[in-house]
């Protein structure tokens, strides 16, 4: 199977990441442990989480996905046949939040205890912390880095001038670089990336992740009007979606699947795998039937004339 280079890291992945967002959320420990064994028995390995999945959910307090990932790390015996990233940042109560020396390097611990690993191997800055110097997040994971306890760094929702400026002040002081970005990319949100980030990532070969790569469900077609909403508990993030644009990229992507004998799901992240610069679309499951239709994307090769029909479909 094909594998990219995760920006200048040395670390190869398998272009189609595993959103572990969906642990201990929408997938219980049962269900998360039989979607990793199907994804990495198909010879995918990039898993993608993040400390504060899944906070938000009652009860919960932040690091279960991390726990599951860890307990299946633990019981399957198979973190040398995985990428595992996450993330560092996002609240996670009582002053828990930000990129601070003394934050990260507790959170690093945090996780790593939860994740049952001795290493991570892309740790992100998962939300920029605008009252944290920059030197002092990136001198950080330098750090880290040294000791042995990441490999590489990345960043997720980090404004371009920021990116850039963070870019710099790595290069300026012998810092480690953030070697990947996690932005919103997919077939109907398209224009954030494109006109401010595009060119940058591809000028500093940084490695591109993107997240909501399937517009949270609704380009695998399973919402077609306001009726489909009430389909699953991400519905209400799609009604966005719904007008005439989102109906021709729909259209775009039937006829697309039909001329292939494949899943609009499929097709769509396809189409980002084959975009100049992405590095893997992020997608999450909770059914092994949903997990396929990902999988299936790895090996679906786009031609020309496809990849045009749904560029010009999604124009915005």
């Amino acid at each position: 199977m094909e594998k990219r280079e995760l920006g200048k890291s040395g670390i190869k992945v398998v272009p189609l990441v595993f959103g572990g967002n969906v642990f201990g959320w929408t997938a219980n420990e049962k269900q998360s442990f039989e979607l990793l064994d199907a994804f990495v028995d198909a010879g995918l390995d990039f898993i993608d989480t993040a400390d504060v999945y899944s906070y938000w959910v009652p009860g919960n307090k932040g690091g279960e996905s991390e726990i599951i990932i860890g307990n299946w790390l633990k019981q399957s015996a198979k973190r040398d046949k995985v990428i595992i990233a996450t993330k560092v940042g996002k609240p996670m109560g009582e002053g828990k939040k930000g990129l601070s020396k003394a934050y990260i390097t507790k959170a690093v611990e945090d996780s790593l205890t939860r994740l049952q690993t001795d290493y991570i191997d892309l740790y992100q800055s998962h939300d920029d912390d605008q009252n944290t110097p920059i030197e002092e997040t990136l001198e950080t994971y330098t750090d880290l880095i040294k000791q042995g306890k990441v490999r590489a760094i990345g960043a997720s929702n980090y404004g371009a001038t920021r990116l850039k400026e963070a870019l710099q002040v790595s290069a300026d002081n012998g810092f480690a670089r953030y070697e990947s970005l996690q932005p919103e990319y997919n077939l109907y949100d398209r224009e954030d990336y494109e006109t401010q980030y595009e060119a940058l990532c591809r000028e500093n070969n940084l490695g591109v992740i993107s997240y909501y790569s399937l517009a949270s469900g609704f380009l695998t077609g399973k919402y077609r009007s306001e009726d489909d909403l009430n389909k699953s508990q991400r519905g209400g993030g799609v009604k966005k979606y719904l007008n005439p644009r989102g109906y021709k990229i729909l259209a775009a992507l039937d006829k697309v699947a039909k001329e292939y004998g494949t899943t609009p799901a499929s097709v769509a992240l396809a189409w980002v795998m084959a975009r100049p610069g992405i590095t893997a679309p992020i997608a999450s499951a909770t059914s092994i039937e949903q997990l396929q239709a990902l999988i299936a994307a790895t090996n679906l090769q786009l031609n020309g004339d496809a990849i045009d029909a749904l560029t010009t479909a999604s124009n915005y």
